[in-house]
């Protein structure tokens, strides 16, 4: 889930325009940055299974990043910060620090859909969820091109942006969608776990630096 996970974003962020959504994204992409980041320092683990080439899903041990109990603190952090970054918006900085704290928990719900169980409630050795979506892909797939449609199309209407900015951003979710498609049905298996997170680090800082710079409202 990456293309969801934008759309998501987008679709959140119509609720408060004053923010750049790329904001949102980020805060949707939260718990992907702290997963890849943990991996590279060794506080979770990601494993490239024999049948990937059939399959292809990693296989996590995530509980500090995707664990729901790790995800709603991770949320709680993300509003509080949000909060405090906002002072301008006088009382509607609740309403940011609240949209940008939902869009932290959006990440684990969607994930909670397509994963097969192993999104831990607590730590690892706690009971673990997931509703496997990904086990019928085209479903899954078809499924995640709506979200990320649907969040596109929600946030475009009405938006303050040029017609440029709105192409933009709409290249960017598909980019974003394709590459998805690509990931989870053609894609190659990584060379290595370090390699896999480095990689993955670097496009989900494209994404969100794009987001920002395409979702900037002139002033």
């Amino acid at each position: 889930m990456f293309a969801g996970h934008v759309g998501a974003a987008l679709a959140i962020g119509r609720v408060e325009r004053r923010v750049n959504p790329g904001a949102f994204v980020f805060a949707a992409l939260l718990l992907d940055v702290v997963l890849w980041i943990f991996i590279l320092l060794g506080l979770e683990t990601v494993a490239i299974p024999g049948n990937f080439a059939a399959t292809h899903q990693p296989e996590f041990v995530f509980p500090y990043s995707h664990g729901l109990l790790a995800a709603t603190a991770w949320s709680l952090l993300a509003g509080i910060a949000a909060f405090l970054w906002y002072p301008h918006l006088g009382a509607a900085k609740l309403r940011a620090a609240a949209v940008a704290g939902l869009a932290v928990f959006s990440h684990w719900l969607l994930d909670a859909l397509v994963h097969a169980p192993g999104l831990p409630l607590a730590g690892e050795s706690s009971a673990k969820v997931g509703l496997g979506l990904w086990q019928t892909m085209p479903i899954a797939l078809v499924i995640e091109a709506f979200i990320a449609l649907a969040g596109l199309w929600l946030f475009l209407a009405g938006a303050k942006l040029s017609r440029g900015k709105k192409v933009w951003l709409s290249v960017l979710v598909l980019a974003t969608l394709v590459f998805t498609i690509a990931g989870m049905t053609v894609a190659p298996p990584p060379p290595s776990a370090t390699a896999m997170a480095s990689s993955s680090l670097a496009t989900l800082a494209i994404v969100c630096f794009l987001a920002g710079w395409f979702g900037k409202r002139a002033t």
